[in-house]
Formats: C-alpha cells, sequence, structure tokens
C-alpha cells in the first residue's frame, strides 16, 4: 500500500512541511481518507474541509473499487471546529460543507465510514453520507447542533428523515441526545458494530469485496438506490430499465455468468465491451 499525504493519493506526493490534517493510503483499489487532527478529535477547520472536498473529488476521478473514510486517534469526527475564529461571512464556511456533502454522495463507488469513538454533528453526518457504517461498541453519536444555538447542516436534514423516518430525525436533531453504538445499529444509523481488535480487518475485508465487485453496476445500483429514496415507483422502474442494457455492455456481465456456468468465482474487470454481448 502507498500511504502519501494531503489529498491526492499519487507517487510524487510528498509530506509537507506541516502537520497534514488528511492521510491517504490506497490498497489494492481501496482508498482510506484519515482526518488527522486527534487533538481536536478530528474537528474539521476550513484547511481539513477543503482538502476533504478535493480528496473526494479526486477519488471520483481515480480508477477506485471502494472508499473508506476514518478519523485518527481514537475518534471518527467531533464535527465541525468552531473555535477557529475565522473571520469570513458563515455563508462561505457552509459552503465548505455543501462541497463535502455533495462531492461525498456523488461518489459512484461504495463508501465506507469506519468509526470509532465520537461521530457527533456535522461529523456523524459525514459518516452517514457513506454507504456503509462500521462502528465500535465504544462509538457515540450526537447531532449536537441544538446544543451550539444551530441548526443541522452537511445533509442531516435530507439523510435523517430517509434513514430513521420523520419523528425519529426530529428526537435527535431537536433534542441533541447522545446515543451508544447498539441504538444506532438498532435505528440503521450503523450498519455493523464490531470491537475494537476487529474492525479494522472487518472494514478491510469489506472494502475489498466491494472492490472486487462489477463495478459499473454497483454504481448503476448505487445511483438507482440513491435516487429511488426521492422518486415514485414508476419513475424508479423506467430508470432501472435504463441502467440495465448497459450493465450488459460490459464484461462483468459476461463473466458473471461464465463464472456461474464454471462453478467459480468471478473476476470482475469492468471493462466496457459491448460486442461481448452483440448476437452476429
Amino acid at each position: 500500500p502507498r500511504i502519501v499525504a494531503g489529498t491526492r493519493c499519487d507517487r510524487d506526493a510528498t509530506m509537507t512541511t506541516s502537520e497534514p490534517v488528511l492521510l491517504c493510503r490506497d490498497d489494492d483499489g481501496v482508498r482510506t481518507l484519515t482526518l488527522n487532527r486527534p487533538q481536536r478529535r478530528n474537528a474539521i477547520d476550513a484547511r481539513l474541509w477543503e482538502e476533504l472536498a478535493d480528496a473526494l473529488r479526486a477519488a471520483a476521478r481515480d480508477d477506485l473499487g471502494a472508499l473508506v473514510i476514518t478519523g485518527a486517534g481514537g475518534a471518527f469526527c467531533s464535527g465541525a471546529d468552531v473555535g477557529t475564529g475565522e473571520n469570513i461571512h458563515p455563508r462561505h464556511k457552509l459552503r465548505r460543507l455543501s462541497e463535502v456533502a455533495l462531492a461525498l454522495h456523488e461518489l459512484t463507488v461504495p463508501t465506507i465510514a469506519k468509526v470509532t469513538g465520537v461521530a457527533v454533528g456535522a461529523g456523524w453526518n459525514l459518516a452517514l453520507g457513506c454507504d456503509l457504517v462500521v462502528a465500535t461498541p465504544e462509538s457515540r453519536f450526537c447531532q449536537i447542533f441544538a446544543r451550539r444555538g444551530l441548526s443541522v447542516d452537511l445533509g442531516g436534514s435530507w439523510l435523517l428523515p430517509k434513514l430513521v423516518g420523520l419523528q425519529q430525525a426530529k428526537r435527535l436533531v431537536l433534542l441533541a441526545d447522545m446515543i451508544d453504538a447498539a441504538e444506532a445499529h438498532s435505528m440503521g444509523l450503523v450498519t455493523w458494530v464490531k470491537n475494537a481488535e476487529e474492525i479494522d480487518a472487518f472494514v478491510a475485508e469489506l472494502a475489498r469485496r466491494l472492490a472486487q465487485g462489477p463495478s459499473f453496476a454497483l454504481a448503476q445500483s448505487k445511483a438507482l438506490l440513491n435516487d429511488g429514496a426521492c422518486t415514485t415507483l414508476p419513475q424508479a422502474l423506467a430508470n432501472e430499465a435504463r441502467a440495465q442494457p448497459g450493465n450488459f455492455a460490459t464484461a462483468d456481465s459476461t463473466e458473471a455468468y461464465a463464472a456461474f456456468a464454471d462453478k467459480r468465482a468471478p473476476v470482475f474487470t469492468g471493462q466496457w465491451s459491448p460486442h461481448l454481448n452483440t448476437k452476429e
């Protein structure tokens, strides 16, 4: 695996003179972004917002199979760092958050949040913006905004009602209760809960499985599911009908059928090969 600092995982990247706030690691098609401000429980300041947005846009351009977001030093993210004293209009600050939320949502590759410690405020919504969430039993979650005299942000107003329903979303946001991993899991806000000594290996294997899947088909399904949460059944069926022919034009579709016939595991490449499924 390659481990570099900054917002790009490339062979020419070098450590900066200052301490990196975002770490990037590539390993067999899986990219891991680690928020690296442990002294602030990975609270996201202006620099980290910008680097995270850049890193997510880079991930959209690069040939990846999966993306993992996690935090350094035993915490996931304690939200936006409101103690920086930055003297700019709040609208400019919120634009940074919107860029991150949209870049994460629009990623075609599967995304995983690996949560240890706290995930609160924008930090929790960053995790919820991922496709899958893995947490430890010690993890704690809070929509902390009301405690700070703020309203919900980083897409929480869109994500939470879709995940838990409007009433529970209001409970979490208006009361700003801290909940543990078990309750978050029971509400469908955490996909798996794994012990601290197991979570690294579990997430690595999960990401590997996703990265080895049929990339084009997974991207199609992810988009269909995201859109399906906001559309009617006829619209969803029409979207599915438009998406499926594209899968038949990849080598992955042919490989899946061949592997089934040969009683072996398929090897997906994501290659665009419409001629393989065209009758002569």
